[in-house]
């Protein structure tokens, strides 16, 4: 057995708090283990060669045995009886200023690849079934592969996540581990990802499968596949602190769904950071071909957790939303996407929200992106995906649907996907395609521009990776693809995905933007110029062309994201100085934030009071 190369901290004792909340379960867990790696360049050298066939069997293994059945479409006179009312059958007209960067990815060491990643400031992080590797921005490795068990307790099981947590400047990368029913988490030490990582062992009542993670201002959120479904939180402020007795949370709740494979999104901030105390919003789907009682709609719950001496959380249902209809049942034995050449079927991914559920505060409202795979037609097999923006409205705290689209401009099927907004309101959608006769399966995208008519995705289709087969013998696809947004440049779209190379799954690693029109919000947030200078117990803030509105909200927040002072200010020529008083603030970092309310305006600026 090979000696871990980690740095042994702490073993803390299994201990768990329970507490009843009428017919529903709150525990509290603390971490099993704790450790803290050596820097990843030394990990790299410890670690040993990949076994690839083992690892395709293993993971395969523990799909097969925690895996439920797809939903299948049980009530023969669900809506709707035949074409999705939702979708959109032409392709867009407007041009996508094209790729950025293009890279190859890892393919890993277990079948499928899952791919995930996020950008920070100078690094993109992938991971993926079974390893990570950290890359410069613009492509160049900054670390050899490096196997997931080489940083987590020495597991390679899969279904990992990476984020980047812009608010603190830290990498988090998770996966799970059958033995012990262990959700594991890494967070970087500083803000280097080719450092050194904090991680720790939590268990779970049952297994974690298919683990999707978000960040939050009090928690790392966790949804998953479980019988019994759960949501956990782990306590943000001991992870970022590296404290060994780091506490979690989970709560039972009972969301709609008929027993097959289901996993709920909690939302994940970007942009802003929720003001603290703000509850994390969880978000499932219901399909009313599932039978009697079933409505096509969206349900919303607000998990809300207090720390403390005594930890504990609520799950609350605070909104079902009626969505145009449509048909999201799957084949039971998983085969939904036709190839080329070839009579085997891939997976279509049912059943959920497919990652992530990106989440952004605006003036005056919020907004949250979804989207999920749909067949095109009830009666036929073609699959796509209806996708989704919802915005809650800052005073009344209400969530509606917006708009919706089911995109199917040809015949293809669409699938894997993963949705964005940037800074200027403009929705990018990413995600895998295959054709029956002359497409194998590559990896798209398209978008639309906030100003675009709504229900549309107005970009014309681009093709970043062209498969060159089809899978064969085995059906299983990437679990989900990740879009995110860049942390330096919000309008710059990042994406990881899984296509198809001479019969192997291989993976991809691109950025691209969306091109804004020429209204006076969309160019003010390409071009408008803050600056923020604290001097003699004021900050100094002045901005220039702003977009041409009569008065603009100026609000600072901590980085907590607590509100502390707002008001409103009047540009004059697209243009702002003015000064705020905030002697009575302590030490510390904070952001201000200039938006107009209920527009996609907004710019926001870190500054720090010495």
């Amino acid at each position: 057995m090979r000696k871990l190369s980690l740095i042994f901290v702490a073993l803390l004792g299994v201990n768990s708090l329970f507490a009843q909340q009428g017919d529903v379960v709150t525990e509290v867990i603390y971490a099993t283990d704790f450790r803290i790696t050596k820097p990843l360049y030394e990990l790299a050298k410890e670690q040993p060669e990949f076994k690839l066939t083992g690892e395709i069997k293993r993971k395969e293994a523990i799909d097969k045995q925690f895996r439920r059945a797809y939903h299948a479409k049980s009530n023969v006179t669900a809506f709707p009886q035949g074409e999705d009312p939702a979708l959109q059958k032409q392709n867009g007209t407007r041009q996508a200023n094209g790729i950025e960067t293009n890279w190859e990815g890892l393919s890993g060491s277990s079948y499928p690849p899952d791919p995930t990643g996020a950008a920070g400031i100078n690094h993109y992080v992938q991971a993926v079934n079974s390893s990570y590797r950290v890359y410069s921005k613009t492509g160049t490795p900054l670390t050899a592969e490096i196997q997931l068990s080489s940083l987590l307790f020495n597991s390679s099981e899969g279904d990992p996540i990476v984020l980047y947590d812009k608010y603190a400047d830290r990498w988090v990368v998770t996966e799970f581990k059958t033995q012990g029913r262990r959700a594991l988490i890494a967070v970087s030490k500083t803000n280097d990802p080719t450092g050194q990582y904090y991680t720790w062992q939590f268990s779970s009542p049952q297994f974690p499968d298919y683990p999707k993670y978000s960040i939050w201002t009090d928690a790392y959120y966790m949804t998953s596949n479980q019988t019994t479904q759960k949501v956990f939180a782990f306590e943000r402020d001991s992870l970022l602190a590296g404290v060994a007795a780091a506490r979690a949370i989970n709560k039972t709740f009972t969301p709609s769904n008929n027993g097959g494979f289901f996993c709920p999104l909690s939302a994940d901030a970007d942009g802003q950071l929720p003001p603290a105390g703000t509850p994390c919003p969880i978000f499932s789907y219901e399909d009313d071909g599932w039978g009697t009682g079933y409505v096509d709609r969206i349900n919303i719950y607000n998990m809300t957790v207090t720390w403390g001496a005594t930890p504990a959380a609520t799950i609350t249902l605070v909104a079902q939303l009626p969505t145009q209809s449509f048909d999201a049942s799957y084949n039971s034995s998983w085969d939904d996407i036709s190839q080329p050449g070839t009579t085997n079927m891939l997976d279509g991914i049912g059943g959920v929200f497919t990652f992530r559920a990106q989440y952004r505060r605006w003036t005056g409202y919020n907004t949250v992106v979804l989207n999920k795979g749909v067949k095109v037609n009830s009666g036929g097999t073609q699959r796509s995906i209806r996708w989704y923006e919802l915005r809650q409205s800052t005073t009344t705290n209400q969530w509606s649907i917006y708009q919706q689209g089911t995109y199917a401009p040809d015949n293809l099927n669409r699938w894997c996907g993963s949705i964005a907004m940037d800074d200027n309101g403009s929705i990018s959608l990413a995600y895998a395609v295959s054709g029956e006769t002359n497409v194998y399966p590559g990896i798209r995208y398209t978008g639309r521009a906030a100003s675009d008519p709504l229900n549309q995705m107005t970009f014309a289709e681009v093709t970043v990776a062209s498969g060159n087969s089809s899978q064969e013998g085995i059906n299983r696809w990437g679990d989900y693809s990740h879009t995110s947004l860049d942390p330096v440049d919000g309008t710059l779209f990042w994406h990881t995905g899984e296509y198809i190379v001479n019969g192997n799954p291989a993976t991809r690693i691109f950025s691209f933007r969306l091109p804004v029109n020429t209204s006076s919000i969309e160019k003010a947030n390409s071009e408008t110029d803050i600056k923020a200078v604290y001097r003699n117990g004021k900050i100094e803030i002045s901005a220039n062309k702003l977009p041409d509105v009569q008065t603009l909200q100026l609000d600072v927040f901590d980085v907590s994201g607590r509100l502390i002072i707002t008001s409103q200010i009047v540009p004059v020529d697209m243009q702002v100085q003015t000064a705020i008083s905030v002697s009575n603030l302590l030490k510390g970092t904070y952001l201000i934030r200039l938006g107009c309310e209920n527009t996609f305006y907004q710019k926001v600026v870190k500054i720090v009071i010495p």
